[in-house]
């Protein structure tokens, strides 16, 4: 199979997970993880939610089309690019942004990135209706085990499910996961003309627009605050963190199983968690250890494939 612009697509068996792929999931999870300890510090030091979403897009972005433009590989998309770029712009970074950010003022912070994060909720029936893809009896399994992980970390006996507010905050964290599992799919079944990296900065430019009136309508009396750890945070957010981790969110998305990769970016608020913990000097209690333990046992087992290729 080629693309429109002649390029050979790989072409990957069901049952095979390309260690490329994996590699870049890792670099996600690393990056995307690093991320969520110091959004916790910058908005403990006064930074407002939605204005730091939209700045570490834009910032972002424009690292995006600066690296682009050096490289003399900035392109406008093209008709075939559209639905990936609308979905990982539009879903993936506006809408994931604005849900997650907007469920902190009615859940735990800490609850939020492991809930915002679960896409294989969504992402198991979407890929079985849209993309046809053979989930292996292993895989069911691995779900299994990074659900349960998921449920021992939020902790659903602790909930105040007569709270409306609280049932609204998870209901915004569920649907940030949909719109992220979604991307996800589209990202599979679209088969864009240009790179994920060539489509990256328009990316974060579609996740800017859609931010910019949830930041107008919720918080447009809101700042990025003064103390200079907020600044320092968004700056490596947005000029590392951001780019690379989205990108290879992106590539990741693109070349392995669906499954395999919602399951691996549950690993995200695991070692967020820990990271907090070490960063934060938070202590490590059981639920914690156990688990982080469940998800990654379940990450392990789905990447295991019955054989493996570059």
């Amino acid at each position: 199979m080629t693309r429109p612009d002649g390029i050979a697509l790989p072409t990957v068996a069901q049952d095979t997970v390309p260690v490329l792929g994996l590699l870049q999931l890792l670099a996600s999870v690393v990056l995307l993880s690093s991320a969520w300890p110091l959004t916790k510090i910058a908005l403990a030091a006064g930074s407002t939610p939605l204005w730091f979403a939209e700045a570490r897009a834009v910032l972002s972005g424009a690292v995006a089309f600066v690296l682009l433009a050096a490289m003399r590989r900035l392109r406008l998309p093209r008709r075939p690019d559209f639905p990936a770029m609308l979905a990982v712009g539009g879903l993936q970074l506006g809408a994931y942004f604005a849900l997650a950010h907007e469920a902190v003022a009615w859940v735990p912070a800490g609850r939020t990135a492991i809930l915002a994060n679960t896409t294989t909720i969504w992402v198991v029936p979407l890929s079985l209706l849209f993309l046809r893809e053979h989930i292996p009896a292993r895989r069911w399994i691995a779900t299994g085990l990074g659900l349960t992980g998921v449920a021992v970390l939020v902790n659903p006996v602790a909930i105040d499910w007569s709270s409306a507010r609280i049932l609204v905050g998870h209901a915004f964290l569920l649907g940030a996961a949909l719109s992220w599992s979604i991307a996800i799919i589209v990202t599979r079944a679209a088969r864009p003309a240009m790179s994920m990296l060539a489509l990256l900065p328009w990316c974060f430019l579609v996740g800017s627009l859609v931010l910019a009136p949830v930041v107008w309508w919720h918080a447009s009396t809101g700042t990025l605050g003064t103390q200079p750890v907020s600044w320092w945070a968004l700056a490596y957010i947005g000029l590392i963190a951001g780019p690379v981790g989205t990108w290879c969110v992106m590539q990741a998305t693109a070349s392995l199983p669906a499954l395999v990769a919602s399951l691996g970016f549950l690993t995200t608020p695991a070692v967020s968690l820990i990271l907090a913990n070490v960063v934060l000097h938070e202590p490590f209690t059981p639920d914690l250890l156990a688990g982080s333990a469940l998800i990654m046992s379940g990450v392990g087992i789905a990447a295991w494939p019955r054989r493996r290729h570059a």
